[in-house]
């Protein structure tokens, strides 16, 4: 088994009297889906904030290959290779797919944009991630709900950050849309990304994640290697019908 690429260890989190997140480890290795499910409540937003370095905990560790690290902001998690994708996307509508990918980090020619890198950069993250859209020049109120997540996710993947976070990347989705998108996280992972999905659908999380993870009040409530647990399972560790969190091997798929 590999070394994780992001690995959290006793993350503790409380918002005055409110504890959010208590002694909560996760462990995302490379070509692995862990997937966070929970009721709302559970801390998964929470966690997200962390991992995206939006949060600073209360207590615990951050390591990231191997060497603890301090996520002290969003653009420090993003310099040591972890990306998120927020439920919202924070995407620009009037700009167009290039525009998106890009923002706030193009690249110059001298004084002026290199027009021309951004272009055949976006090309080539949404070409590797086989995601269909009727050019990288259209704004993005031309797209579909999938087109404008691959969007989303081709800018989070600039720079080949090693972990990637996607907070709930179905919600609101289509049936043809969701397909698009569980399509979209399976190439990435494949690509040799440790990917979290953060989600509430039970369907999804089935048909991509090689763990799943459950949050309950905060606590670690079961882990579960995603080949050989069942649904009931799952939902049990999600309503606390279960004992208890369950120690598992990563499934190696």
């Amino acid at each position: 088994m590999s070394e994780p690429v992001l690995s959290l260890r006793g993350i503790t989190q409380a918002f005055g009297a409110v504890r959010a997140l208590v002694d909560v480890d996760l462990d995302v290795h490379p070509r692995e889906v862990v997937a966070v499910v929970g009721e709302n409540g559970a801390g998964k937003t929470t966690l997200v904030r962390v991992m995206a370095g939006d949060l600073v905990p209360d207590a615990g560790e951050v390591v990231v290959d191997g060497v603890e690290v301090a996520l002290t902001s969003p653009g420090v998690a993003r310099q040591l290779g972890i990306a998120t994708v927020y439920q919202d996307l924070a995407l620009c509508q009037d700009l167009d797919v290039v525009e998106n990918i890009f923002l706030g980090r193009e690249p110059q020619r001298g004084l002026v944009l290199d027009e021309v890198a951004m272009e055949a950069e976006a090309q080539r993250l949404l070409a590797q991630l086989a995601a269909r859209v009727p050019s990288v020049r259209v704004p993005l109120t031309q797209l579909s709900g999938g087109q404008r997540q691959a969007v989303a996710i081709a800018r989070a993947l600039l720079g080949e950050p090693r972990a990637l976070v996607l907070d709930e990347p179905t919600a609101s989705l289509g049936i043809t849309q969701t397909a698009e998108v569980l399509s979209l996280i399976e190439r990435i992972r494949d690509r040799g990304h440790g990917v979290v999905l953060v989600s509430h659908n039970m369907a999804d999380v089935q048909a991509v994640a090689d763990r799943v993870v459950v949050l309950r009040r905060g606590r670690l409530a079961g882990q579960f290697d995603a080949d050989r647990v069942s649904y009931e399972e799952i939902i049990a560790a999600i309503t606390g019908a279960s004992a208890g969190p369950t120690p598992t091997r990563r499934s190696g798929r």
